[in-house]
């Protein structure tokens, strides 16, 4: 009897890039990583990473991690984030990705929800000191066995990875390569709540295809990566992407205009993915026009009720991509090909990637529910993550599952073009830098420093909202915040204008 053929990992993909070219270049780090990490750049070969993959995997292994575990991940967007991705895939585990911005309260409860057994981080990132912060919270996680990080001066405790990454071990195990298995546990906030979102790797890889097939990528593609890679979107749009094109992948952290602009210069880089307000902003202020390789724009935008109204792409040596991304739901992205540089109308029904091409490949459907809201579905979507519960009945007939998500986005069909407005946002979830918070929650943080408190968001051009918080001593109310271990968009929200300045 013969087995029916697995479908590729993220591994999987890896490897065939390896089997192909060993020698070429496959991963750069950020030119500033010294001054950000304490840690010096790095570029490897498809072949000096595989080495560290397998070093690193054999690490988990020998650590006792069983196979499909969690391990939970928590770096900036340099090789050492891609070399633990794909070292924990090659180990079998499963990542959960937690945000930069995430302090001990967020992370805490993430271990907590996920089980995970081990967490990883880098020592410092940007002056934070993240080796504290997964001590602190792998502390309070029941599930916690291994604490690990990347980087000098690591508190007792904590595993380093820099010598394992670079140890020869046979150590391996079989682990099936089918890209159904679980891959991936990113985190969502929806009207209902904090929720873990697992996903498979055929989850992100058709997260990437969309991606690459929309905006044209080339086989053997130079990308540079500008967007934060802990979550769905930031795993497809840098690491699915980079497998798929089997070309180099260019890590840029944090978003520096100056040296993004020599980065792309210095490798030649054709494709960069970055936020889609940013991505404007560069062709706002012509910096496009000062990298001569660069041909595709990638925009990822966490607002995308904010696309239809942005500003027209006027760059004619690069291709502008908009890709809406709704949480961690799942994504649809379009070229904008009009005259004008306006963004490409959104109709209802299937969409292809390529878009614009009839018979091409199908990524996904948009659908208007009854709710006036849009929904998703398609191979990139969880729709279990995000199934309701059934609503009581005395029915002796089930209700048939969706099989959709309903992002919660206002919703209406234009009646002259037939192309789907986004309105809204979901009702009491806000989006700010990319990260979503409640509103009751601000609410209740605010009603906790005490009277005359209140924390809100603002529209901002360049992310889409902004925290903006007031109290009787706004001093006071950022230390108690900070020890409460919350977010620094939350803590940030309370400084005084004057020490802004």
């Amino acid at each position: 009897m013969t087995q029916p053929t697995a479908s590729p990992t993220l591994d999987t993909l890896f490897q065939r890039n390896l089997a192909r070219q060993p020698d070429a270049l496959a991963l750069v780090d950020p030119l500033n990583k010294l001054r950000v990490t304490g840690q010096p750049p790095k570029r490897l070969t498809f072949a000096q990473a595989d080495r560290m993959i397998s070093s690193l995997a054999a690490h988990f292994i020998e650590s006792g991690l069983p196979s499909n575990s969690v391990i939970a991940v928590q770096l900036p967007n340099t090789i050492e984030f891609a070399i633990t991705v794909l070292a924990a895939f090659r180990a079998g585990l499963v990542v959960a990705v937690l945000p930069l911005l995430w302090r001990q309260s967020e992370l805490t409860m993430a271990l907590n929800r996920t089980a995970a057994r081990a967490i990883v981080t880098m020592n410092k990132v940007d002056g934070v000191i993240y080796s504290d912060l997964a001590m602190n919270a792998a502390a309070e996680a029941f599930s916690i066995r291994h604490v690990c990080g990347f980087g000098s001066d690591l508190p007792e405790g904590m595993a380093s990875l820099d010598n394992a990454i670079f140890r020869e071990s046979p150590t391996a195990r079989a682990v099936i390569q089918d890209g159904r298995k679980a891959a991936l546990i990113s985190f969502d906030v929806t009207a209902d709540g904090f929720r873990p979102i697992p996903r498979a790797h055929l989850g992100l890889i058709a997260g990437g295809l969309a991606m690459s097939l929309e905006s044209d990528i080339p086989q053997g593609a130079k990308v540079l990566s500008a967007f934060s890679p802990m979550s769905f979107a930031g795993l497809a749009s840098s690491l699915a992407v980079w497998l798929l094109s089997g070309g180099t992948l260019v890590l840029h952290h944090p978003f520096d205009d100056d040296v993004l602009e020599q980065q792309i210069n210095e490798q030649g880089c054709d494709t960069l993915i970055a936020p889609g307000q940013l991505a404007l902003r560069l062709d706002e202020m012509d910096l496009v026009g000062r990298m001569p390789s660069l041909r595709n724009v990638i925009g990822l935008w966490r607002t995308p009720e904010q696309v239809s109204s942005s500003a027209g792409w006027s760059a004619k040596s690069a291709s502008m991509t908009d890709v809406y991304l709704f949480g961690e739901a799942g994504l649809f992205g379009a070229r904008r090909i009009a005259e004008d540089g306006s963004p490409a109308l959104i109709k209802p029904g299937p969409h292809g990637a390529p878009r614009e091409l009839p018979g091409s490949s199908i990524a996904g459907e948009i659908l208007l529910t009854s709710r006036g809201t849009l929904g998703l579905r398609g191979p990139m979507v969880p729709v279990v993550a995000y199934a309701p519960p059934p609503p009581p009945s005395d029915s002796m007939i089930a209700t048939p599952p969706r099989d959709y998500v309903d992002t919660d986005y206002a919703a209406r069909l234009d009646r002259v073009t037939g192309a789907i407005n986004i309105t809204a946002p979901p009702s009491g979830v806000m989006a700010v830098g990319g990260y979503r918070f409640l509103a009751q929650d601000l609410q209740e943080w605010a009603r906790r420093l005490g009277q005359g408190a209140l924390l809100t968001a603002l529209p901002d051009r360049l992310s889409g909202h902004r925290l903006a918080g007031r109290a009787l001593d706004n001093a006071r109310a950022r230390d108690a915040l900070t020890e409460l271990g919350l977010n620094p968009l939350m803590i940030e929200a309370f400084r005084d204008k004057s020490s802004a300045a």
